[in-house]
């Protein structure tokens, strides 16, 4: 059995990788603009503006 090169593993983990942070970027956006986050993200957007305890 032959292992692979140096060069070759290189080849295969650059392009895995890049592979990952495309799918994982889709992943992202994907659960950032699904519908049903929409409330959740207003909610968090309007956190800082709402009346609390401003006390140090």
């Amino acid at each position: 059995m032959m292992l692979p090169d140096h060069e070759t593993l290189v080849a295969i983990a650059k392009s895995f990788g890049l592979f990952y942070l495309i799918a994982m970027s889709i992943a992202v956006l994907a659960y950032a603009y699904w519908p049903s986050n929409k409330g959740r993200f207003q909610e968090a957007r309007n956190a800082p503006l709402q009346d609390g305890d401003d006390r140090p």
